[in-house]
């Protein structure tokens, strides 16, 4: 008897240190793919954009004040400090700033850093509501090869910042099922997006988290440890909108009417069309001919944890950013999150769908489209009187890569996901790697 429990547990150990090796093994992976993509090249982008030359001038003034006068609490913004955009991506550039020096890659680090980060914190949340690691690396990889992420990820702004705290709160979210103390995460993580991004898109995420777990962990919500635990986690960012406020130089009222500038006037009236607004920013080859498919998975399973988590995040976000006036490019960016969820569940079931099974008709002509646009602009390149052979080669490896996928689709060849995957990393590869 004590030798059989003695190899059962030397059994089960072992299952274990396996367990935490693959899991440790994929995080490392994830994460250095996306640290490859979000820092190479970073030092060429352009820094003649409005918004970004804004940000690192108030961060580049901020790392000049001496930490004992407090003033770099409340960055101003036209000599009036500015509750509507944040301090903290100011906070972390000018330490960034007191590090590294005024160097043109400076502003960008710290949005990069933490972009690369949301990857396997959106694998952490794969691997909390799926029932199989096939699912959270999907999700992982179809987050990580979505052009609009890598893109305000390595730019100077709050959008790829705001990004990794709404997965870190949702993370969190999951894991306070199980364990009333990640409630106080979660309360953090609604702080740092407050404080990035301003409390308009805090409660929005905030309200989102709130429906699913009415809906999957109604309990929770009548837990007096559960709130306790997400208000202390808060107080930090409730302390920093409550002081200014007391501060003499900032009203109520003026954080009313800038609130409701945002709302309900546009910054830019190409915005303004609803059609071209979300043709734009939903435009993310090839992952947009498999979400209606994912969406729809998610609906005939509702009753999982999974799909209650993507509808009430898909569903909630997009209604609300809808009814909003104001629609700047990065404020499509927290649904990329719950659209890659559905995207991984539905590879999986496409994975171990039955052999006599067929792939729909739309995905390999959808991909074929793709191709041939891709080829079209890749020849279109190469005229002799303007030749630009940095984009024609990003275009033909997106060409090859979907031209390889229809056909594999069309013969009802599995490897297309591979292909899909490993095709679209190194077409981003080449994108942040050109002088574009």
């Amino acid at each position: 008897m004590n030798h059989q429990t003695f190899t059962w547990d030397r059994s089960g150990n072992k299952i274990r240190q396996t367990e935490r090796w693959l899991e440790g093994l994929w995080i490392s992976v994830l994460l250095l793919a996306a640290l490859l993509l979000l820092l190479i090249n970073l030092d060429s982008l352009s820094a003649q954009d409005g918004g970004k030359q804004i940000v690192a001038q108030i961060a580049e003034e901020a790392s000049r004040i001496p930490v004992e006068s407090w003033q770099w609490l409340y960055p101003t913004t036209n000599g009036k400090p500015d509750l509507v955009q944040p301090p903290l991506l100011h906070w972390l550039i000018a330490a960034v700033y007191q590090i590294g020096g005024n160097n043109p890659w400076i502003p960008r680090l710290p949005g990069a850093l933490l972009t690369a980060f949301s990857v396997p914190l959106l694998y952490g949340i794969g691997r909390e509501i799926f029932p199989s690691r096939q699912t959270a690396i999907f999700s992982s990889l179809i987050y990580l090869t979505l052009l609009p992420v890598i893109h305000h990820g390595r730019l100077a702004l709050a959008d790829g910042t705001a990004l990794c705290f709404i997965i870190l709160m949702m993370w969190c979210v999951l894991r306070s099922r199980r364990d009333l103390r990640w409630s106080f995460g979660i309360g953090i993580g609604l702080g740092l997006i407050c404080l990035t991004k301003g409390l308009l898109l805090g409660l929005l995420i905030g309200t989102i988290a709130l429906l699913f777990l009415g809906w999957d962990t109604p309990r929770l919500l009548t837990s007096v440890y559960w709130w306790g635990g997400l208000l202390l986690g808060i107080t930090p960012a409730t302390t920093w909108y409550v002081a200014g406020l007391l501060q003499p130089s900032l009203l109520p009222k003026d954080i009313f009417n800038q609130t409701q500038g945002l709302l309900w006037t546009s910054f830019d009236k190409s915005h303004m069309s609803f059609s071209w607004y979300y043709l734009m920013e939903i435009f993310t080859i090839p992952w947009i001919l498999f979400w209606p498919y994912g969406l729809r998975l998610a609906w005939n399973n509702r009753n999982w944890g999974w799909a209650k988590l993507v509808l009430v995040w898909t569903g909630f976000y997009l209604g609300a950013i809808t009814v909003m006036v104001t629609k700047l490019p990065g404020d499509f960016l927290p649904i990329y999150p719950a659209l890659a969820l559905a995207g991984g569940a539905l590879l999986t079931e496409v994975w171990n769908w039955p052999t006599h099974k067929t792939f729909p008709r739309f995905w390999s002509i959808g991909l074929s489209l793709m191709a041939i646009v891709a080829s079209l602009l890749s020849v279109y390149l190469t005229r002799p009187e303007a030749v630009n052979w940095s984009l024609a080669l990003i275009f033909a490896s997106v060409a090859l890569t979907m031209t390889i996928s229809a056909v594999l689709v069309a013969r009802r060849d599995l490897q297309f996901i591979v292909i899909l995957f490993w095709g679209s990393y190194i077409s981003l590869l080449l994108f942040v790697t050109s002088p574009y």
